[in-house]
């Protein structure tokens, strides 16, 4: 599976809760922010939440934050494709929080009542041609991914990187045919990585994460494919409060400071 599991512990978020209105999924930046760093919040017991996969890295950053200022609740991640965790959500599967990459993924959540309050758009994020370290290919822009013998690795249209490079390649009117089309982001990174492809159409922030290995090259045409992530509570979540503790969190200053040192755009 595309999926992986990253259990963070928590340690303490108190006023934070106090301040999340009941009957909100998505709560507010303000509230969340006035109350990070309590103690009394009763924010307890674990959180499940479901992230597209090229949240990997904040997340995982914003659960540790989350655990440290939250006192005896621990949060579990999924990271995986959006539409694959969507499905996985309106097949029953138990999550508190679900974050998608894309307002298309998290819709189909939402159009089967299972979202808990309206969907908030926390952060954007934007395509660059991931090259190896170096660019010895010499990539420049979009219309060099058709050069004769350049392996290409794209997301499948189903999921919010492919959609988006769909976009940006039919702005541009530039057609390629990629040698694999993966299923989230993490595996078109992945191929690049491991010198099965010579370029990769990822998010920035994931070639950020990447830096050591990849380089980014930036491209006008993805100015017009930008992602919007929205996040919401869930309405069967087993830990509704603690649910909406997180989702205030990341929506917090302190979260999205951590977005935005990531690459991710404000919403």
């Amino acid at each position: 599976m595309g999926s992986r599991l990253a259990r963070v512990a928590l340690t303490g978020v108190t006023a934070l809760t106090m301040a999340v209105p009941a009957g909100c999924g998505g709560g507010s930046s303000n509230e969340a922010g006035s109350g990070a760093g309590g103690s009394s919040s009763g924010v307890t017991g674990s959180v499940t939440v479901f992230a597209a996969a090229s949240l990997t890295e904040s997340f995982t950053t914003i659960g540790r934050d989350f655990e440290a200022a939250n006192p005896g609740a621990k949060v579990t991640f999924n990271f995986a494709g959006s539409s694959a965790l969507a499905n996985q959500i309106n097949q029953g599967a138990p999550a508190d929080v679900f974050a998608s990459a894309a307002p298309k993924n998290m819709q189909s959540v939402t159009d089967a009542g299972n979202a808990d309050g309206t969907p908030a758009t926390f952060a954007r994020n934007q395509l660059v041609i991931a090259v190896a370290k170096g660019n010895p290919k010499g990539v420049k822009a979009l219309t060099d991914l058709t050069r004769p013998g350049l392996k290409v690795a794209l997301c499948a249209e189903q999921v919010p990187c492919g959609a988006a490079a769909t976009k940006a390649l039919t702005t541009a009117k530039v057609k390629l045919t990629p040698v694999t089309l993966e299923q989230d982001v993490k595996g078109a990174l992945s191929k690049l990585k491991l010198g099965e492809v010579d370029a990769a159409l990822v998010y920035r922030t994931d070639a950020r994460a990447a830096a050591a290995d990849v380089e980014a090259v930036e491209f006008p045409e993805s100015a017009g494919a930008i992602n919007d992530y929205p996040i919401v509570v869930l309405k069967n979540a087993p830990n509704r409060t603690a649910a909406r503790a997180f989702v205030a969190y990341v929506r917090s200053d302190q979260g999205t400071s951590v977005l935005t040192t990531a690459g991710f755009q404000a919403p």
